[in-house]
């Protein structure tokens, strides 16, 4: 029973239509789901992805108008990666953030890899992490996109950083219980230049990576728009999701108990410093429901939520995504 990977990053936004222009117009990648948010029905999800919405590809945005902006703190998902093929695709990317007036900077060395950290227009902290041939988790689809040569696509997730006051809870949970490795250390580029300790899981990568910061400095991190509410973790079938939600309760650690999301089976559960992980089957996937071709195109609703269509769709606020 070992974890995948990254599965996906739910974060909050306060501008949807705006929020789609970035990730699809600027980042170029797709829409693969458009549906709600399951615990607020008068609110969106979406899902932007490779060109299939595989596991492990996928961010996806909580649609909260006139929400507060996040404050930056421990107890938080500091920075997001997304994986592009190589060093080339960062001197493109940097042209195109240049182009579209979007903060980034240098390109750097992070974790032995060429990165270019940039953020989004809510703040949201970004890295492009160039694969550059790394052995480990296999990258995405690239998305076809006219003004975005393929070889230069965002391809799939890379290392999440997890900020904390104190590491060694943290780390706990993720080597005992969810058979993560130590896989080395770098130093921060920024202000503290605090030590980053590497854990990794599966076959490796940066699609298998969490990355610790500690940092007793800060104040704790006050959620809001811009910043990270979750981390997701693969989990290859139904099979071991059932083990994992025995496992954690062989362990008495408090969890959620088996959650039916429809596109996958979730498991939710706080780590000792407060970061919100969440375990999710890649299956069945986001083709469920809509075939692959036509993904994002119409507000999706599992199974479950068809019935309240009517009252829900007259609830939601118009969405002008285009």
């Amino acid at each position: 029973m070992e974890l995948l990977g990254l599965h996906h990053v739910s974060i909050l936004t306060g501008k949807a239509e705006k929020n789609y222009q970035f990730y699809t117009k600027i980042l170029g990648m797709r829409l693969v789901k458009k549906t709600v948010n399951q615990d607020n029905t008068e609110s969106y999800h979406l899902f932007y992805a490779d060109a299939e919405g595989t596991p492990g590809t996928e961010i996806t945005f909580f649609d909260i108008p006139h929400l507060e902006q996040t404050h930056r703190g421990t107890s938080d998902i500091s920075t997001v990666s997304l994986r592009v093929r190589n060093s080339d695709s960062l001197l493109f990317w940097k042209e195109r953030f240049k182009q579209f007036g979007v903060q980034h900077d240098d390109i750097q060395k992070r974790a032995n890899r060429e990165t270019l950290a940039f953020s989004d227009f809510e703040g949201t902290c970004l890295i492009l992490v160039a694969d550059n041939d790394e052995k480990g988790v296999r990258a995405g689809i690239p998305w076809e996109k006219n003004d975005i040569p393929m070889e230069h696509a965002i391809i799939g997730l890379g290392p999440v950083t997890l900020t904390v006051p104190i590491a060694e809870p943290t780390i706990g949970i993720l080597t005992e219980i969810m058979g993560f490795r130590f896989a080395g250390s770098y130093n921060s580029h920024v202000g503290h230049r605090a030590e980053i300790l590497i854990y990794t899981t599966g076959e490796g990568g940066s699609g298998a990576e969490v990355h610790i910061e500690t940092r007793p400095d800060l104040a704790r991190a006050r959620l809001g728009r811009g910043g990270v509410h979750h981390v997701a973790f693969r989990v290859p079938n139904e099979d071991e999701y059932d083990q994992w939600v025995a496992r954690l309760n062989e362990y008495r650690l408090p969890n959620s108990g088996k959650v039916e999301r429809y596109y996958f089976k979730a498991l939710y559960f706080r780590e000792p410093n407060g970061i919100l992980f969440e375990l999710s089957t890649d299956t069945p996937g986001f083709a469920a429901d809509e075939p692959i071709e036509t993904m994002g195109g119409k507000l999706s609703l599992p199974p479950f939520l068809e019935p309240k269509r009517k009252e829900i769709e007259e609830k939601l606020r118009p969405l002008n995504l285009n």
